[in-house]
């Protein structure tokens, strides 16, 4: 007698990392509230990401049987399953005040709240929450009055999105570096780039790591 084929096909793991759960949770997210699912483009900006680095999650996360895609088909992807895994503890997030998506301003520095995030999301630093204001990040899914969940971090790499000081103006943003050159991007057209010159005081206070919609 041959012996027992019934495990067919693509190998399935449980073994997921927290990106990948994240990627995984935002396009479930997307097809839950717009019927479709999201572009790498637009995962990309939802997780604050290149699109790049959002295939990269993607294919890993085909690799390991948990979606789906048509090849050369545009929004194909699909979610065969989910990871079993133990519950996902909450975590309160203070919630420091508001971070202006359009031209800078002074974040409150005073606590005034609290937002509850999966400890998945936040178990690799400190964590601080802002409220948005304003429309310059809405290519990113950032809209008026959602909640940036914010790692603590001095630096970040060129693509991510950040919270950073400006002459003492707080201001979230997509960041670029070439080479000396820094440059601070919105997620809109109407907004043109914020250039940081030598002379200018910038301070990175941390990278945009997931967004609470309103």
């Amino acid at each position: 007698m041959p012996a027992n084929r019934e495990h067919r096909g693509r190998p399935t793991e449980d073994d997921i990392t927290d990106a990948q759960q994240r990627a995984l949770t935002e396009v479930k997210n997307h097809i839950a509230r717009k019927g479709y699912p999201p572009t790498m483009n637009e995962l990309g900006a939802l997780l604050g990401i290149t699109a790049a680095s959002a295939h990269q999650l993607i294919v890993q996360l085909e690799r390991k049987g948990f979606v789906k895609r048509e090849p050369l088909k545009a929004r194909s992807l699909t979610i065969l399953r989910e990871p079993r895994r133990t519950i996902d503890f909450l975590i309160a997030v203070p919630l420091v005040g508001t971070v202006k998506a359009g031209p800078a301003m002074l974040a409150e520095e005073n606590r005034i709240g609290e937002v509850l995030v999966e400890m998945s999301v936040t178990n690799r630093g400190r964590c601080f929450a802002l409220t948005v204001s304003g429309d310059s990040m809405i290519g990113a899914g950032m809209r008026e009055g959602d909640v940036v969940i914010v790692r603590q971090q001095p630096i970040a790499e060129s693509g991510e999105i950040v919270v950073a000081l400006i002459d003492d103006e707080a201001t979230v943003k997509r960041l670029f570096i070439h080479g000396d050159h820094i440059e601070l991007r919105a997620e809109n057209r109407r907004y043109k780039p914020m250039l940081v010159g030598p002379e200018t005081e910038f301070r990175i206070l941390g990278k945009v790591i997931a967004v609470r919609h309103a």
